[in-house]
């Protein structure tokens, strides 16, 4: 099978500084490819890169049948403007000359309602606003999702949720998606395959191979810590050791 996006020989540098070196991965369609690393690994950067929004070295192709969206961590625009959640939607989809009836569906399937829709983006929680930005990815109808951390600033039940969506549209769409995440539990669940991003090694594989706690001391310059914030029931898996104890946690460096 051909593969949807092929990396090869990829160089990031940020002034100076180098961030990826040499990096080389490929992406299927249908896989959920989880990125992690510490921070100041590059993780946003090569989401970047990929979205041709960052100068680089090296050959990214994307399939010729790949449609990008894209949810960032956060986005400049000020949230105190006078602008509904229905314009900001609306806009995308008379940029993209969308007929209205894909727009109502997209908000059909995200579940927004129409006090939300109605509202100012800057009077929106966190989850709400949330799904307003995948709402707007979604519109044009992408087949590959990239996704930055999307619920770093979020409580954990509206965590769980987008990640409840996430899962939907992988599974419901054949969705493809590159997930930046610090989440273990949410890599180990939902991801098939796992990009671990250090200057050192970088490396890639399925989870139960890489999200090893060797590797992650390994990731992580230094053990790993977990902080318990929810409970899974999760399947024993060999090979994961002393990982499975800790599914369901997030991990930090100490």
């Amino acid at each position: 099978m051909i593969p949807l996006l092929s990396v090869e020989n990829l160089n990031i540098t940020l002034g100076n500084r180098e961030i990826i070196h040499d990096l080389n991965f490929e992406v299927r369609q249908g896989d959920c490819l989880a990125i992690i690393g510490p921070n100041g690994a590059g993780k946003t950067i090569l989401l970047k890169v990929l979205l041709q929004l960052v100068p680089h070295r090296g050959k990214i192709r994307w399939s010729h049948h790949a449609r990008l969206g894209y949810v960032p961590q956060s986005i400049a625009a000020d949230r105190h403007l006078p602008l509904s959640a229905r314009d900001l939607l609306a806009a995308k989809g008379h940029l993209l000359k969308l007929p209205p009836t894909e727009l109502e569906s997209v908000v059909a399937e995200l579940g927004l309602t129409s006090d939300h829709l109605r509202g100012e983006i800057g009077a929106l929680s966190g989850g709400q606003f949330q799904k307003v930005l995948i709402a707007f990815a979604l519109l044009g109808r992408p087949n590959v999702l990239l996704f930055d951390e999307p619920t770093a600033s979020l409580d954990e039940l509206t965590e769980e949720r987008v990640y409840d969506l996430l899962y939907s549209l992988q599974k419901e769409r054949g969705m493809t998606i590159l997930l930046v995440s610090h989440d273990l539990s949410v890599v180990y669940r939902n991801a098939n395959m796992v990009l671990c991003l250090s200057k050192e090694r970088p490396c890639i594989g399925p989870p139960k191979e890489v999200l090893t706690p060797a590797m992650l001391e390994e990731l992580y310059s230094g053990p790993a810590h977990y902080h318990v914030h929810h409970s899974p029931e999760v399947p024993f898996e060999p090979g994961v050791g002393a990982l499975i104890k800790t599914v369901g946690r997030t991990a930090t460096k100490k």
